[in-house]
């Protein structure tokens, strides 16, 4: 008995072990979040009178690279890339392979990034950077400097910044042609930049967010910030560069068919003030000219044609081109008419029909606008040929419904084509559920200025110009956050305009307003806006 008694205690015991042992468990202690260390390289850091065509770095543990393309950045730039390895595996130990020529008394450097990392949990050895001089010395001179955006809040990450040496050879135009003799990049930072190993001499400081990296300036994808001058170093100053895109000048492109009456031109920058011929059988004849919806392409109408080509004229401003469009036997156009407008019409908004063709003859006889009770409604048109688009305007009631009709041949378009019956459906909501913005500017620096309230995105949703009085009023607008953008118009166009590089222009001033401003339903929202230094 006395066994079995002693069997038993020990049974419980085991058990009260175990189910205490099941409250917690072994880990394997706290994460790993130091980076590799270097315990040595061949040749060292830092050396001079460098000669090699190999470097050998070894790290307390396995190390990976990772991302190098996007993190790398080699200053000066040479013709033939390094080779890195291992990529792709593991090892104590990477190889760098010098595959150019190295120029004589010239210091280099190769800055990793972050794209060293242990193997185990990724911990990167950040803006590791293995430097030498092919001559006695090291350059030791350094500039840094910010970036920002001309335009939007916040800088893109990533950003190319470059120094061109100015001497006997430099032009304006080397940022096209040639690589710079300095490099540094901003990595994920956004908004610093450092540049070390430089020597004294005068340089041009340049900033490129390139769409494809070949350290040469394509204003048709770039954007580009430069500083104005050029720079003496040493210099102890903090740069500032604001990235802009440019406005490309205008170029037509290549000339296609699309219908039996319709030409499509694609083009580069901007097309206002364009003008459009046309030429059949030696003899000019009538076209119009549009913009398709949301491209950079126009859209060259004329009557159907029995011809194997016409010859058409683009002009603008000094720019001239001319095209030969080979015909085919394609469709004509049909006339349609849709609205963007689904439900509900804003107290800002005006109600606009939309047209496939352009048109020729609009009757407002035929057209009808009437409320709810089917009272009718005053309204007048508007028409804009070029983008295709019939306006609408009317003075709007709260919390009303309205119906816009067309009788059949109300819309007759260039080609004599006319529409069918049609109407279109809509409200307006209560005025409450809206709400009032006022801005009070304090100390503008100069008139006119452009106010563009936006998303967090950066996508305008409201814009007023104003000329002169600083007390500004958005009335009736959706309830929401808003960003707030102010652009100081300098040449009181009407919009923002980016900067040039060869005109050694800089983008229009733009200020952010540090914090949204929430707008609510049914609220007055006053809101100061300080502009002064």
């Amino acid at each position: 008995m006395r066994k079995l008694k002693f069997l038993a205690y020990i049974s419980v015991s085991l058990s009260i072990l175990a189910s205490c042992a099941k409250r917690g468990s072994i880990t394997g202690g706290d994460k790993d979040i130091t980076p590799p260390k270097i315990v040595s390289s061949y040749p060292k850091n830092l050396s001079t009178d460098f000669n090699e065509k190999t470097i050998k770095i070894t790290f307390d543990e396995y190390v990976k690279i990772k991302d190098l393309q996007k993190n790398l950045i080699t200053s000066p730039l040479m013709k033939t890339p390094i080779t890195v390895l291992p990529q792709g595996s593991a090892s104590k130990q990477i190889t760098i392979k010098i595959n150019d020529t190295l120029q004589p008394n010239t210091t280099y450097s190769f800055n990793f990034g972050e794209s060293i990392v242990d193997n185990n949990e990724g911990n990167p050895l950040k803006q590791f950077k293995y430097t030498f001089s092919t001559g006695k010395e090291l350059d030791s001179l350094s500039i840094q400097g910010i970036i920002k955006d001309a335009y939007e809040k916040e800088a893109e990450k990533y950003v190319n910044v470059m120094l061109y040496e100015v001497d006997e050879n430099y032009t304006d135009s080397i940022i096209f042609k040639q690589t710079p003799r300095y490099i540094t990049n901003t990595l994920d930072s956004t908004v610093t930049f450092k540049m070390e190993n430089i020597k004294a001499g005068k340089y041009r400081l340049v900033a490129l967010k390139e769409k494809t990296v070949n350290y040469k300036f394509d204003p048709n994808t770039d954007k580009i910030g430069f500083y104005n001058q050029t720079i003496t170093i040493p210099d102890p100053s903090i740069f500032e560069l604001e990235l802009f895109k440019e406005t490309p000048k205008f170029k037509a492109k290549k000339a296609v068919q699309a219908s039996a009456n319709r030409g499509l031109i694609a083009y580069d920058g901007e097309a206002k003030n364009i003008k459009t011929t046309g030429l059949y059988k030696d003899q000019d004849f009538k076209i119009r000219t549009t913009r398709m919806a949301d491209k950079d392409t126009l859209q060259i109408w004329f009557a159907s044609l029995k011809t194997d080509s016409i010859q058409l004229k683009v002009n603008k401003d000094d720019y001239t081109k001319d095209f030969v469009l080979k015909m085919r036997n394609l469709k004509q156009d049909t006339l349609s008419l849709t609205s963007k407008t689904r439900g509900t019409i804003g107290f800002n908004d005006s109600f606009k029909i939309n047209t496939t063709t352009p048109l020729d003859k609009f009757d407002n006889s035929k057209m009808k606008l009437i409320k709810k009770d089917s009272s009718a409604v005053n309204f007048t048109t508007k028409y804009d040929e070029f983008n295709q688009t019939l306006e609408i305007l009317f003075d709007k009631e709260p919390n009303e419904k309205y119906s816009f009709s067309l009788e059949a041949d109300a819309i007759q378009d260039y080609l004599g084509q006319s529409n069918k019956q049609l109407t279109f459906n809509f409200s307006t909501k209560s005025k409450a559920d809206y709400g009032n913005l006022t801005l009070d500017f304090k100390n503008p620096k100069s008139f006119p200025i452009l106010i563009e309230l936006t998303d967090n995105k950066g996508k305008v949703l409201v814009t007023k110009f104003i000329e002169s009085n600083p007390l500004v009023e958005f009335l009736s607008i959706e309830p929401q956050k808003y960003s707030l953008r102010i652009i100081y118009d300098s040449n009181k166009n009407g919009q923002y305009d980016p900067g040039n590089y060869l005109e050694n222009r800089q983008a229009e001033e733009v200020y952010h307003f540090p914090t949204e401003i929430d707008v609510r339903s049914n609220w007055d929202v006053n809101q100061k806006i300080e502009l002064g230094n």
